[in-house]
């Protein structure tokens, strides 16, 4: 690989003038031809897990097969995603320790990979959709300023990249309990909060990918009792957790590309929360976490009132009402 000079190593900006199209490099604005592209989800993926023909339905309410999402990427960019799917490819099947080994930075990139491809789908189809989404989210400013800051970030899958004293995102790595976990694949995510969550057998990744970790630190308890193997609907709560998290964030922070210098190796950032005089989090409000929580418990047929039965102690299934993490094989128990 070619050594990296200072041009290399400023941030590639495709929000000057909208540079959204198949015909330059997602990641380096460079021009490509149509057969430079990647897949959002890698081919090692598809393969897995049979995802190539699986419909995925968009907000436009058109449908999509996983096959077909793809992004336009430069011979250099290719080269390194590919080196890195790989590496999570590899890890993948030894299990969720060898996925947390890989450390976070790089399964920032790798999720955020995947969350960028679904979110500009989404982007460009709103010029001409098949039906309009409810909520634009061209028309959410501050979403494209979240969006803009998470772009930065990924500078990483392009070049080196280092984040000086901070992390990107929060990054969690949880273990399904193999008892009564069915399903080997799948992926959510929340497109105006940036959080994205895919399961790879045992193997679940939840990220909030712009936080800069502030929700991995108010997870930080929940998540620390959380390593050891978790029922599927455990894990459900954990995942509404993140979630509503991610909703209460109130700071977008502000991302900065260090100038670079001759010699340098790597492109350096540094973050700012531009208001530290003001809340982080919105108040926390059981109403509408518990609304949260009933639509990821729906699969166990688990309804909102039986999460409000005791409405000043919405129900858990992570904790005993002791407050201690709980052991749970089977739902509902047996």
């Amino acid at each position: 690989m070619l050594p990296l000079t200072p041009a290399d190593l400023i941030p590639y900006d495709p929000f000057d003038g909208m540079q959204f199209g198949p015909r330059t490099c997602f990641l380096s604005g460079q021009p490509v031809g149509p057969a430079d592209t990647i897949p959002v989800f890698a081919d090692w993926l598809q393969a897995r897990y049979g995802l190539a023909d699986r419909p995925i339905q968009l907000l436009d309410q058109r449908t999509v097969a996983f096959r077909d999402l793809r992004l336009p990427a430069s011979p250099a960019a290719q080269q390194r995603i590919d080196a890195l799917e790989k590496r999570v490819e590899n890890a993948a099947a030894q299990g969720p320790a060898a996925l947390r080994a890989l450390g976070d930075d790089a399964l920032f990139l790798w999720l955020g990979k995947m969350f960028y491809g679904i979110f500009i789908t989404e982007l460009l189809n709103e010029f001409e959709p098949l039906i309009k989404p409810q909520y634009p989210l061209a028309e959410n400013a501050a979403l494209v300023r979240r969006f803009q800051a998470f772009f930065q970030l990924l500078q990483g899958l392009r070049v080196p990249t280092e984040y000086a004293d901070f992390v990107p995102g929060s990054v969690f790595v949880l273990e399904a309990d193999p008892a009564e976990d069915v399903t080997p694949f799948e992926y959510d995510d929340d497109l105006n909060t940036l959080v994205f969550s895919i399961k790879l057998d045992k193997a679940v990744l939840v990220a909030c990918l712009v936080d800069i970790g502030l929700v991995g630190q108010a997870m930080g308890k929940v998540y620390a009792d959380a390593q050891r193997p978790l029922h599927p609907v455990q894990i459900a709560e954990f995942k509404a957790r993140v979630y509503y998290a991610a909703h209460l964030l109130h700071v977008v922070p502000d991302i900065y590309p260090r100038a670079p210098r001759p010699g340098d190796t790597q492109l350096v950032f540094d973050s700012l929360i531009d208001d530290v005089t003001g809340a982080i989090f919105n108040p926390w409000e059981n109403s509408a976490y518990t609304q949260t929580l009933a639509e990821m418990w729906q699969r166990w047929h688990i309804t909102l009132a039986d999460v409000v039965a005791k409405p000043a102690e919405p129900l858990s299934l992570l904790y005993d009402e002791a407050g201690a993490p709980r052991e749970l094989k089977y739902w509902p128990s047996k």
